[in-house]
């Protein structure tokens, strides 16, 4: 027999079985080494989400509203017994502790990426999703402080695909499913350096915003 989280049932126990040790080896590493907090989320296919409520707004995406976050700090063997309670839950990191989220379309992101790295600039972990959007980890307070950034790097009234994700908000971290989508992926992974202590938004925003803007021109 499979297990089911709030409706989704798995069939194979081998595949379980190793699901829920790659999930804990990620969780671990997340909470462990990167020094995050992990909060299990629900997944969803053919649309449903595992949560149960058919009129949910984010199928797949959203935190499990019984399950307990993973603190920053939990060694293996606590997240082998935490996620025990909710296998099969998918991976989500809460925005807004050590890094805020600068979230831009994919086809962007990923030019600004390439011209951040030929410009030397310090940069952060970015993960993309598969509903075709780049996220760039920053320092916290982002989210507070992007209207006055934008303005005062002349932005603010710009047609801009640009957001911050911060207090509150939870991203999908890889290797999790995200919205029955299919999997986030790193295009620049965590390091020791950049998980604790990720750049400002300020040293990002001017070329993030000016790529944005050229790519919706």
């Amino acid at each position: 027999m499979g297990f089911t989280i709030g409706g989704i049932r798995e069939m194979r126990s081998g595949s379980r079985r190793r699901g829920r040790t790659t999930e804990c080896t990620a969780v671990a590493e997340y909470t462990g080494l990167w020094g995050w907090a992990v909060v299990p989320g629900a997944r969803a296919a053919s649309g449903r989400c595992s949560c149960g409520d058919a009129d949910c707004t984010a199928p797949g995406a959203h935190p499990l509203d019984f399950a307990l976050e993973v603190p920053a700090g939990a060694t293996l063997d606590e997240v082998t017994k935490a996620w025990a309670e909710v296998p099969g839950a998918s991976l989500l990191l809460p925005a807004g502790r050590t890094f805020d989220i600068l979230d831009v379309a994919a086809p962007a992101g990923r030019r600004a990426l390439v011209r951040l790295e030929r410009m030397g600039l310090p940069l952060g972990p970015v993960s993309a999703t598969p509903d075709g959007r780049c996220q760039f980890f920053v320092a916290p307070g982002a989210a507070a402080e992007l209207p006055q950034l934008l303005y005062r790097m002349g932005w603010d009234d710009a047609d801009l695909d640009l957001h911050c994700l911060g207090p509150g908000a939870h991203i999908t971290a890889p290797p999790s499913d995200h919205a029955g989508l299919g999997p986030v992926h790193w295009l620049r992974p965590p390091s020791l350096d950049t998980a604790a202590a990720p750049p400002q938004a300020r040293l990002l925003l001017g070329t993030l915003a000016y790529i944005c803007h050229r790519t919706l021109s």
